[in-house]
């Protein structure tokens, strides 16, 4: 198991900022990526962003592209997620995504963060 252990989120106002972080238990050998999706209220579950460890490629979601960006502390194992310029429509629970190397197909989610941008 893996255990995943996000902080950040909180309540801001459009065109603000905020930086979400995971810490993942497992080793960063054993990491293929570390990513974040989020779910609004009645929708489903969507790709935010996502770091790959080995060969140090990034890839985000089109409607996050230029705002956010995603960062890695390899030491540390942890994963960061800069959120800048954020809309009303960014409001969303964020979940923080792990892939192991021995089963990338397998994702293990941490529990989720809450960001709320008012308007």
């Amino acid at each position: 198991q893996v255990q995943l252990v996000e902080s950040g989120g909180g309540l801001v106002q459009a065109g603000g900022s905020l930086r979400l972080s995971c810490a993942a238990s497992r080793r960063t050998s054993s990491t293929y990526s570390m990513g974040w999706f989020r779910q609004a209220p009645g929708k489903e579950r969507e790709f935010v962003a996502t770091f790959s460890w080995s060969g140090g490629t990034t890839n985000y979601a089109d409607s996050v592209k230029g705002r956010f960006t995603i960062s890695r502390d390899n030491a540390k194992n942890t994963v960061y997620l800069q959120m800048n310029s954020l809309k009303p429509e960014d409001t969303a629970v964020y979940y923080c995504v792990w892939r192991g190397i021995q089963n990338p197909t397998s994702r293990y989610w941490g529990q989720g963060t809450q960001v709320t941008v008012s308007s």
